[in-house]
């Protein structure tokens, strides 16, 4: 092996394993056969202070598929547990990933480097570990569309492909995404320990998690309790991100509940097309639980299971108190991000009804909930033909539709910003293109067929959503009626 390549020096060492041996188990990936290529984010690669176009090459390709040692890589797989749909399980871990180590870039930030789709681990409970193409190409494209959007994420580095079968519902060929964190450490990984009475564990993987994520908790007086404060308060800025871009995650588990408050394990996600609170893009959710609607309160559950891991460290009434949080952020994050797609300055008097009532409209209509804010950035202070672009999706309902058209007039009257402001605002808070399912459908489709060139498109207008172009003008449409019977579940 020669030293000389540009894979070794991807990783500096793994911290995460040298912590005690019951938090993870040194565990070999299990290569890919013949492996290639199939797609880098430039985005991810900057964060590393890597030249893109290197990962393409065989060494970077093999070693990111197991086949090739990387220098430095200690690979783990790492315990956790968590709460499933509200059930309790007592032991999960990563049953697909391995932790390479973590690489400090030219900014001093230190990023961990993860294989999703390595091969088996002792973790993998009756699964092959393996990913599959169909599974890493939505988790790249998503991880990517997310952060461009605004939205606290984990990273996709790359993907690597293969020909290795790999059965779900039906055949298909294996593939491992390169994720990128700061950490993975998750809600479940201190339920893990607290399950087994292991207060010595919980202390130290909090501790280390304070001191290399939180300084406002790392200086305070009352530690964990600022711990739980300020993971409470991430998570509920992530969710109001959520919910403001219409994006669901589909398994809110607590094993994918990321500590730092990250979108975390991108299994069976979608962003929402037509607008309807209930929805559930998870086919295997056959109660709902993860309905669009419920993703703020199975959060503060999710915390609630947190604060009872974190026992050890913190009483019942520090826990509660830390927690007391979480609503008015969620409400205040909330509300910012929607006064800003809406282009006010603040909320007059009857704006919020102003909101509510824009979406009763929209359930009423099933409109599609991005296209819908997209044209309200070109309403006007007084009327002109972008009212009747808005209006067309309120057809059956065109009365009720004006009537609020006039009352957003009002609003934004009142609101006192100049009109071209106002505008380039929206439409800086408001995507033109999102991830929706028929496009991420469609980039798999040819990837199958070892076109990776509809992954690459993609990517690029993700990764600019606020910049509507007319080459990528296809992206911004509603999806055509044969994507209505899409189904995603969490088979990956």
């Amino acid at each position: 092996m020669s030293a000389e390549r540009p894979i070794d020096t991807l990783v500096t060492g793994n911290s995460y394993a040298e912590l005690p041996s019951r938090f993870f188990v040194p565990t070999a990936p299990t290569p890919l056969r013949d492996p290639y290529f199939v797609a880098v984010s430039p985005h991810a690669a900057a964060l590393l202070d890597l030249d893109p176009s290197a990962i393409a090459e065989p060494s970077f390709v093999r070693a990111l598929a197991g086949s090739d040692a990387i220098a430095g890589a200690t690979t783990i797989a790492t315990a956790y547990a968590g709460h499933q749909f509200g059930s309790w399980v007592p032991q999960l871990g990563d049953g697909r990933a391995l932790l390479l180590g973590e690489r400090r870039n030219a900014l001093g930030e230190s990023w961990e480097i993860q294989l999703k789709g390595a091969g088996e681990t002792p973790f993998s409970r009756m699964g092959d570990g393996r990913a599959v193409l169909r599974s890493s190409i939505r988790e790249f494209l998503c991880s990517e569309a997310m952060d461009a959007l605004g939205v606290p994420t984990t990273r996709a580095l790359a993907i690597v492909g293969s020909d290795d079968a790999v059965y779900r519902e039906t055949p298909e060929t294996a593939a491992v995404v390169t994720r990128v964190a700061p950490s993975f450490v998750r809600f479940g990984t201190f339920e893990y320990f607290a399950a087994r009475g292991d207060a010595e564990a919980v202390r130290t993987l909090a501790d280390r998690v304070i001191d290399r994520h939180f300084p406002e908790a790392a200086g305070a007086e009352r530690r964990y309790a600022a711990f739980l404060q300020s993971v409470a308060e991430r998570t509920a800025r992530t969710i109001a991100h959520w919910q403001a871009v219409g994006f669901q995650h589909g398994v809110m588990n607590t094993d994918n509940m990321s500590i730092l408050g990250l979108t975390l394990d991108y299994g069976p996600f979608g962003f929402m097309e037509r607008y309807d609170p209930d929805w559930i893009c998870n086919h295997s959710d056959h109660l709902g639980r993860y309905r669009f609607a419920a993703q703020p309160s199975i959060a503060l559950w999710n915390l609630r299971a947190l604060a009872a891991a974190l026992e050890p460290l913190l009483d019942e009434e520090s826990a509660a108190a830390a927690l007391a949080c979480y609503e008015p952020e969620l409400r205040a994050a909330y509300l910012a991000l929607c006064r800003r797609k809406l282009g006010l300055r603040e909320w007059p008097d009857d704006s919020y009804d102003l909101l509510g009532d824009l979406f009763a409209l929209m359930g009423h209509a099933r409109a599609d909930y991005t296209q819908t804010f997209r044209r309200l950035c070109e309403v006007a202070a007084s009327p002109t033909d972008a009212d009747e672009a808005f209006c067309e999706a309120f057809a059956a309902r065109d009365v009720e539709a004006r009537s609020w058209l006039e009352r957003y007039r009002a609003a934004i009257r009142t609101s006192g910003l100049g009109e071209d402001v106002r505008a380039a605002a929206m439409r800086a808070a408001n995507p033109a293109y999102i991830l929706r399912n028929y496009l991420a459908q469609t980039a798999i489709s040819r990837a199958q067929q070892r076109d990776y060139s509809a992954i690459e498109r993609l990517l690029a207008a993700l990764r600019a959503p606020f910049e509507e172009r007319p080459e990528f003008a296809d992206f911004a449409r509603p999806a055509p009626e044969w994507a209505e019977s899409l189904e995603v579940s969490c088979s990956s």
